[in-house]
């Protein structure tokens, strides 16, 4: 059995770019930015870490430039393998545009699951290095699965869903023997079962608000070492979900390429349990 979706990722992307490039073409490229503070590609598209958006911004576009970014992450689970491809536009370092193609091949239940993530994030003021307060950015996620039969059939209510969330994102030069340090919290009003594969609501209620949390200590300026959780909602009885937890390490080639490495704990997933298993993304920034 094979899940797929008709809409295909390449459009998404290629219209994002021609977007971009017709509004802003007479822009300043990216670059302006300091190496690492646009953070990684997180599996929903969003700069971040890799399981939660960051406040910050992708690429290394400054308030007077125009940046974007390309990913592609891979996760080897016990049961189920998850391939992520992401794009994503930095306009002014005030709006992120990104858009993101998860499927989750079900290695040991047979068949394949997709998802096509669409989102948007506003830097509401601030500055993840020079502001007490950090930056502070709100975000909006719109998720729809390729196919929701299997979803329903566990007890999802819908097919498609909306994540909206609040981030705030500092860095303490030298807190940690020296080191910098950079803490992330994220507040995220969701519906969505396993971040969406598995649909949106069920028979154990609606939404909800749940969070999450990153933090990284940099061990040279372009190696960076970490760790997130991300609390889930549990709405379906006939699958029940656990919080998501990982170890990352990301390394900063130079301001365009990035590689992050990760062991990541996800708890039961789909009726399999305790899912285990490395994570690598590798990121181009321009």
């Amino acid at each position: 059995m094979r899940i797929s979706s008709p809409p295909t990722l390449t459009r998404r992307i290629a219209t994002l770019a021609v977007v971009s490039a017709l509004l802003f073409s007479g822009s300043a490229l990216a670059g302006s930015r300091i190496l690492g503070t646009g953070g990684v590609s997180a599996i929903e598209g969003a700069a971040g870490g890799g399981l939660s958006p960051w406040a910050v911004l992708t690429s290394t576009a400054s308030e007077q430039e125009v940046g974007a970014t390309a990913s592609l992450s891979r996760a080897w689970l016990d049961g189920y393998r998850l391939t992520v491809k992401a794009a994503s536009a930095n306009l002014y370092d005030r709006v992120e545009m990104s858009v993101a193609r998860q499927t989750l091949d079900l290695d040991t239940l047979g068949g394949e699951l997709a998802q096509t993530i669409v989102g948007g994030k506003v830097r509401l003021f601030g500055d993840v290095l020079y502001h007490p307060w950090g930056i502070w950015s709100v975000g909006v996620q719109h998720k729809s699965v390729a196919d929701d039969t299997i979803p329903k059939a566990l007890g999802a209510k819908d097919g498609q869903g909306n994540d909206v969330y609040l981030s705030a994102s500092k860095l303490w030069f030298g807190a940690v023997a020296g080191r910098n340090l950079l803490l992330n919290a994220t507040l995220r009003n969701t519906d969505a079962n396993q971040g969406g594969l598995l649909g949106f609501g069920g028979d154990n209620g609606g939404r909800q608000w749940v969070a999450e949390g990153s933090l990284g200590v940099f061990l040279t300026p372009q190696w960076v070492v970490g760790m997130e959780y991300r609390q889930k909602p549990d709405l379906l009885g006939a699958a029940e979900e656990d919080d998501w937890q990982s170890l990352y390490s990301a390394y900063f080639f130079n301001k365009h390429v990035s590689l992050t490495a990760a062991w990541l704990s996800l708890g039961d997933i789909a009726g399999l349990a305790s899912q285990k298993g490395a994570y690598a993304s590798l990121q181009v920034a321009f």
